[in-house]
């Protein structure tokens, strides 16, 4: 195991006044500077989307890319397929059989010879006139899957504030916590080496102004640590122009790590047979879709719920900061930006069609909240800011989700991890548990009838 640094000192409770979401000694950002004066002004030779997820036979920067267009039947948002009823299957096989094979196969088939198998899964018995071995039944797909989710993830400042080797080992403190059928985590930074531009002049990089890179060779660590999505709608994925952007997509499809978060983009990827549609919203419309635009992002996701079982909404919304623990039904701002209305953008998806949504943004934890049976984790805070971000306090106390959900998006269990971040920004497992205590806090404060139980342990129960 590769060690970073030296033991860091214990995270302090949550009311510190001068904890911030950046590194130790800097200045926390106070003017719209922080996220660069993006204009929404189409550049010279206009602004075409950033390559889309493989397959692009064109690579990257393909400048006539569009939406996948690609027809799936209808589902309507408010309800979910149900599942093939076997014995009507049953059924339609002995009608198949009484004209092709006469009534004896059929009795062979009734004779009650379904057996589970070792995984439980029912084997029908089989049987053909000529006596021959039928063909083994393909075994159905997966009823469920699991998916683990975290907050914001940086590995590293560049120039001056990368981790040895580039990383080599970052996550394998916590690789055991976030394993899952599907991984996700929020991908804060860019992937890119120098692109000769950046949003931070030299005078207030590092105080004011932010921007994060890491060299291409440090996606190998979110190989390792073995995610398999992650979101780029967030305040630094255009830390580096639009060139910053494409080559952190090049970057992550060079180990086959999906992303999302571009206009309109739907990200679906198919896990243990299930369909899984991911979209990625933030605050800035240039690069991501807006969170504070509720028709659009309904008619997003219903669309998304045509292509997909099951549809995952990564968020990256509301104000910064040690004291924004708390989650209200209002819009939040942050420097000017509108941070969007949590609790509204959060219902408007799930009413769409949304089967699970998962915030980060604010640097620190917020409570958790069932709607119509969807889970809503708030903000999951940081997760690892190497260099980057503040470890000390609220904002250095991290969580992890690992859920199940059926096929229907139904709820099918689900756990709290704690971890939190040492010196300089380090995930780590934490043993004092302190994410699911603070969660399990703002969760009554903000919740009280629609939060989860939390239990010691971090088990997720829905509300009665």
């Amino acid at each position: 195991m590769t060690v970073y640094g030296s033991r860091p000192p214990e995270p302090s409770r949550p009311d510190r006044p001068d904890d911030s979401g950046y590194e130790p000694g800097y200045d926390p950002p106070r003017h719209s500077g922080l996220h660069g004066s993006w204009s929404d002004t189409a550049a010279p030779g206009g602004w075409g989307p950033p390559a889309q997820p493989q397959p692009n036979p064109e690579g990257y920067g393909a400048e006539d890319w569009r939406p996948p267009t690609r027809e799936r039947p209808v589902r309507p948002p408010a309800t979910r397929r149900p599942v093939v009823n076997r014995t009507t299957v049953i059924i339609a096989i002995v009608v198949v059989l009484l004209v092709g094979a006469g009534t004896a196969t059929a009795a062979t088939l009734l004779g009650g010879d379904d057996k589970p198998d070792a995984g439980g899964t029912p084997v029908a018995a089989s049987g053909s006139p000529s006596g021959s071995a039928a063909a083994p039944a393909a075994a159905p797909a997966t009823e469920q899957i699991s998916m683990s989710a975290t907050g914001d993830v940086v590995m590293g400042m560049a120039p001056g504030g990368l981790p040895p080797n580039n990383g080599k080992g970052f996550f394998d403190p916590v690789r055991d916590l976030l394993r899952a059928d599907f991984q996700m985590a929020n991908l804060e930074q860019t992937i890119t080496e120098d692109t000769g531009y950046g949003k931070c002049s030299a005078a207030t990089l590092g105080k004011t102004c932010f921007a994060f890179r890491t060299p291409p060779a440090t996606v190998q660590n979110l190989k390792d640590a073995g995610f398999h999505l992650v979101n780029l709608a967030n305040n630094h994925a255009f830390d580096f122009d639009e060139t910053g952007y494409r080559n952190t997509q090049k970057a992550l499809d060079s180990v086959g790590i999906k992303y999302t978060g571009w206009p309109e983009q739907i990200t679906v990827v198919e896990v243990k047979g299930v369909k899984v549609a991911v979209v990625g919203f933030a605050s800035y419309a240039r690069w991501s879709n807006l969170c504070s635009d509720l028709p659009k992002a309904a008619t997003l996701i219903q669309k998304a719920a045509t292509q997909a079982d099951l549809v995952v909404v990564q968020v990256h919304m509301g104000a910064e900061g040690a004291g924004m623990t708390r989650t209200r039904n209002q819009t939040e701002t942050f420097l000017g930006e509108n941070r969007c209305n949590p609790v509204a953008f959060a219902h408007t998806v799930i009413d769409a069609g949304a089967d699970l949504v998962v915030g980060h943004g604010p640097h620190v934890v917020r409570g958790m909240e069932f709607y119509k049976g969807r889970l809503i984790a708030y903000s999951l805070g940081n997760f690892a800011g190497y260099k980057a971000l503040g470890y000390s306090g609220i904002v250095g106390v991290t969580a992890v989700i690992n859920i199940n959900l059926k096929r229907d998006g139904s709820w099918a269990g689900g756990k709290l991890i704690s971890t939190y971040m040492v010196a300089p920004g380090l995930p780590r497992p934490d043993p004092k548990q302190q994410a699911i205590r603070y969660i399990g806090q703002f969760t009554q404060q903000d919740f009280p009838q629609t939060g989860p139980k939390i239990a010691a342990d971090g088990t997720l129960t829905p509300p009665a």
